[in-house]
């Protein structure tokens, strides 16, 4: 397997267009990466998480596509602390997925003796803020 990893994308005011969306099919097609779980919650105005299933969204954004995306790794306290990082009034998608590109390296690394002994995440926001201030467009590095 490769790295498992999670996301909590904002929707603010509970707006979703479904933009995005075609790009993280196209991953999954392309076997890219492999989708676990992916949960939609709301934050109430009150501070209460509720989940939304997928055919609340209505018919302007279609989300069939990923009808049963459901391992069971989420439960209500994983959605309950995402929904802390939300502003009440929005709502989000909660995905899990693996890198699949990953695996194969991963493995052959593992053939070799390797091991992976640290893994971290750079936040987007911080690379942006280094590339500006090495005025390199993102995009251009």
């Amino acid at each position: 397997m490769g790295p498992v990893d999670y996301a909590v994308i904002e929707f603010p005011g509970n707006r979703m267009t479904g933009q995005g969306l075609p790009m993280l099919v196209d991953l999954v097609d392309r076997g890219i990466i492999r989708i676990f779980d992916l949960v939609f919650v709301r934050k109430d105005l009150d501070g209460s998480v509720t989940a939304v299933e997928l055919q609340d969204f209505g018919d302007e954004v279609d989300l069939s596509v990923f009808e049963g995306a459901s391992s069971g790794l989420l439960d209500q306290g994983d959605i309950d602390e995402a929904g802390t990082a939300l502003e009440p009034g929005n709502s989000a998608g909660i995905i899990v997925y693996e890198n699949t590109w990953a695996a194969p390296f991963a493995r052959e690394l593992r053939r070799g003796g390797a091991q992976l002994v640290a893994a971290g995440r750079i936040p987007v926001q911080a690379l942006l803020a280094s590339l500006e201030a090495m005025d390199v467009p993102p995009g251009d590095e």
